[in-house]
């Protein structure tokens, strides 16, 4: 550990196992912020204190505080839900949040605009649907992703039971969270010993995903930890072990940037936890904890070299790990409308615009949902890429179904073009600090001006993955995107370009700090190329590399490493 900590650092140690001084926080009247220390300590309970951006120059000149309110997520393995929770989780987003609920690339449930008054009973009405929020947010193993798409019915349960498993493991072991939100009572020698993680928890935010080929929905090498399903026989034969994924950085800081995770080896089953706890041990113990813009798992490998780090990660295991084995990935995005597994169930995948579910004119998502959970047997999934699984649908129940999508204007599906069916956009304005750009907001429109200038030179039905976020820290998993922004300035964008379809390559900074006009003009030439320029089945990302529009870049690797 670095000899000099970071503030955080010295506050995690200093926490009282994350307790800090939330009860006193929560329990003063006099404002609708808690106390700075506190807004730290609370994410490791779930959720973000934060304003809404829009009206806070305008309550500043009335001498008001910010507009404060509450993010809160949840801790939902694999984005896996019944349709009881659906119902109270829907419930919950009634009576205390605005904007209904909203799924995010990390398959959780989020709510927004929850006031400090009701943050407790929030949290405390999610605990009673059986879905906690422990550890979704905070410099801890984070909600684990799984593979959502269920073709292949038998291998995608056991991924998802071994990414439940594993979810569960790494809790932290306080009872701060139980105790705050739950009134539970304090009782002198409870087990508290943080055994794994410590007494300062990770050096920041560690993330693990399960991928099962040949569709890689989770993204699973932008990860610091992941796990590629080898299938023989039908059958998990065991895993890809990757380490070292993570898309965040820093406009003009080029110590930070985005990583795509190598493939240390292979590993049974039975080993999963095993290995993980020795990649997260590995990098408790040496990720640096004085620079939290140094400190994700992408920069301990760099800067201690990754033959250094897998040796340290197999003596902890104990053993060697076997050579990785073979793998392809197909793409990255979801299979949408209806697919029969090899159980005979159904799935019908729907897309959700960045992954907000509300009433909006013809469009009654909340709504039409909630009449689906009240007669679903299944479940429902959360994908990766903001969308939703109607999982687990016996065949007699599925005309019941397609004719609630219908009638309430859940068919999106149906009609919308292969630009916007891929696309993908973080919250960003007005409740993100971070975001420097509007996102979630901007891409109806954007998605509407890049179809008119693929319609002109006949792409209309080209699958081309946009991806928008309002800062570099890339929630949306923007540096993954064929064409993405990244939000430099309100209004102002990098022009991101050249990832590929499958989740296994980088793109590159294309163009900077540009406005939409320039966006618009430089993608509509690159499209007139790729029209008549493109070899059969090439994609756009691939174009751009082949034809040297995107060129590989020294430092970051443009293709997945073994």
């Amino acid at each position: 550990m670095s000899a000099t900590l970071s503030a955080n650092e010295k506050l995690k140690a200093d926490s009282n196992l994350l307790r800090g001084t939330l009860k006193q926080s929560l329990a003063d009247a006099h404002t609708g912020s808690l106390r700075e220390n506190d807004q730290v300590l609370l994410k490791f309970h779930g959720s973000y204190q934060q304003d809404d951006r829009d009206l806070r120059e305008e309550r500043r000149l009335q001498k008001l505080e910010p507009d404060y309110s509450f993010m809160i997520r949840t801790r939902t393995p694999g984005g896996v839900a019944t349709p009881q929770q659906w119902l109270q989780l829907d419930a919950i987003a009634t009576r205390y949040a605005t904007g209904g609920l909203r799924l995010t690339t990390r398959q959780a449930f989020q709510f927004h605009g929850v006031i400090k008054r009701e943050l407790k009973a929030t949290l405390a009405a999610i605990n009673a649907s059986l879905i906690d929020t422990i550890a979704a947010c905070g410099d801890v193993n984070r909600n684990v992703l799984s593979a959502a798409n269920p073709l292949l019915s038998p291998v995608h349960g056991v991924v998802y039971e071994q990414a439940k498993a594993l979810s569960a493991y790494f809790l932290p072991k306080t009872r701060a969270y139980y105790e705050i939100w739950l009134d539970e009572e304090q009782v002198a020698g409870t087990p508290e010993e943080e055994t794994i993680y410590g007494a300062t928890y990770l050096p920041r935010k560690f993330k693990t995903a399960f991928a099962v080929p040949p569709l890689n929905d989770v993204d699973v090498f932008a990860n610091d930890l992941g796990f590629i399903a080898i299938i023989e026989n039908g059958a998990v034969a065991g895993y890809n072990v990757t380490a070292g994924g993570g898309l965040g950085a820093t406009h003009g800081d080029a110590n930070t940037y985005p990583r795509l995770a190598d493939v240390l080896g292979f590993v049974t089953p039975d080993e999963v936890i095993a290995v993980a706890e020795a990649v997260l041990t590995t990098q408790r113990d040496w990720g640096n904890r004085s620079d939290r813009k140094r400190s994700r798992l992408k920069y301990t490998i760099d800067d201690r070299g990754l033959d250094a780090f897998k040796a340290e990660v197999e003596r902890r295991l104990g053993h060697a790990l076997a050579p990785a084995r073979e793998f392809h990935f197909d793409h990255n995005g979801d299979r949408f409308g209806w697919v029969q597994g090899q159980d005979g169930d159904w799935h019908l995948t729907l897309r959700i615009e960045a992954g907000r579910v509300l009433d909006r004119g013809p469009r009654r998502l909340l709504s039409g949902l909630r009449e689906i959970a009240r007669i679903h047997v299944g479940d429902f999934r959360l994908t990766g890429n903001q969308n939703l699984v109607i999982a687990r649908v016996p065949p007699a129940l599925k005309p019941r179904i397609d004719a609630l999508v219908e009638e309430y204007g859940l068919d999106l599906y149906r009609s919308a073009r292969p630009l916007h069916l891929a696309a993908l956009a973080c919250v960003a304005l007005p409740t993100c600090a971070l975001a420097m750009a509007e996102a979630e907001r901007y891409l109806p429109e954007l998605v509407e001006k890049l179809e008119q200038r693929l319609a002109a030179h006949g792409l209309l039905d080209a699958p081309i993955h946009l991806r928008i976020s309002g800062c570099p820290n890339g929630c949306s998993r923007p540096y993954l995107g064929e064409i993405a922004l990244v939000g430099k300035a309100p209004g102002r964008y990098n022009l991101m370009l050249g990832a590929d379809h499958r989740g296994q390559r980088l793109n590159r900074l294309h163009k900077e700090n540009i406005a939409e006009m320039e966006i618009l003009e430089t993608v509509d030439a690159l499209f007139g190329r790729y029209a008549a320029e493109r070899e059969a089945e090439e994609r756009f990302g691939d174009f751009l590399v082949r034809s040297g529009i995107v060129a590989a870049k020294p430092g970051i690797a443009l293709e997945v490493r073994t």
